[in-house]
């Protein structure tokens, strides 16, 4: 989350006449991530009043955001705990404002922490076990955004500018995992829809047990696998000593509600490779050609690039 689109009291209070939330008693930009404007706002004077979370939509085409509407309403009905996407007064989902759609959902309770302990990796992967399930008969799909075309054409457009900053080693490594991971097919694993970005920031703790799961704006269809191994490799490999029990916290969390198949454990590997090269390579695009905000946040691409060639050099 993060603030590109600056929105002022007179703005938010427009939006919110076309909702039964009450009226706007305050609201602030969230600086966390890096994707949308979103903005905490409270309202009073309304038995639905409470505090929301708004969000303006900042990359995503227009024409996409009725399945992430749809997916997060789904999931909440399912008992999956995740914003629901409040209703506008015309039954509508979206508003627009300053040129771009937006959205008000639910705010969960708890925060999200930097690092996880072995309670809490367990917590998240049967928090995903339950999103996967929740998600099994969800009726629209929607195909991979960052597929290996993505990764292609990304490619192209950062390597000048990876060897420029990062030194010629960190272009090669590019080149040399896409070679890789072109070679690779993952089509009968088992699959639906997953978050596709679940990492520490998009999980919400109480204690050691996750109360809620937050940004859904990645979500696609693919191997339930895939979504497992970008999860490990946000919360469980830390490129230190332990990361193996790390790893085997989450996977037995995950396991307690959805045991993996055979094929599915020998992927994970494989698919912790792709997994970083795909976040290495949209960190090197964000560093690389950055978009102003009032308040942003970009993460650093050494971080994935360092995880790639761990995974790299134990397969």
């Amino acid at each position: 989350m993060s603030v590109y689109t600056e929105l002022s009291n007179t703005d938010i209070q427009n939006i919110l006449a076309d909702y039964n939330l009450g009226s706007l008693a305050g609201f602030e930009g969230i600086a966390a991530g890096i994707e949308n404007s979103n903005f905490f706002i409270d309202t009073e004077g309304d038995e639905n009043s409470g505090r929301f979370v708004l969000t303006i939509f900042e990359r995503l085409a227009t024409d996409e955001l009725p399945y992430f509407m749809t997916l997060m309403k789904h999931l909440a009905a399912g008992g999956l705990s995740c914003p629901d996407v409040m209703v506008r007064r015309d039954g509508s989902l979206l508003f627009e404002a300053r040129g771009k759609q937006g959205c008000i959902v639910s705010c969960l309770s708890g925060k999200t922490l930097e690092q996880l302990n072995a309670q809490q990796l367990f917590s998240s992967g049967r928090a995903m076990a339950k999103l996967h399930m929740a998600g099994e008969d969800f009726p629209q799909q929607r195909a991979n955004p960052t597929g290996i075309a993505w990764l292609e054409d990304t490619i192209k457009t950062v390597l000048d500018g990876t060897r420029e900053t990062y030194g010629k080693a960190a272009a090669d490594l590019l080149l040399s995992e896409l070679d890789f991971q072109q070679s690779c097919a993952w089509d009968t694993l088992p699959r639906g829809v997953i978050h596709g970005d679940l990492f520490c920031d998009n999980i919400l703790f109480q204690g050691n047990d996750v109360s809620g799961i937050i940004d859904f704006y990645y979500a696609h269809d693919a191997p339930y696998v895939m979504d497992i191994a970008i999860s490990l490799n946000d919360q469980s490999v830390l490129l230190s000593a332990d990361d193996d029990s790390r790893i085997q916290s989450y996977l037995d969390g995950y396991q307690s509600l959805r045991p993996l198949e055979e094929d599915e454990r020998e992927a994970i590997p494989l698919l912790l490779r792709l997994g970083a090269l795909r976040f290495w390579v949209s960190r090197l695009y964000d560093a690389l050609f950055p978009r102003g905000g009032a308040m942003t946040k970009t993460k650093d691409p050494e971080e994935y690039r360092k995880k790639l060639l761990f995974h790299r050099h134990v397969i």
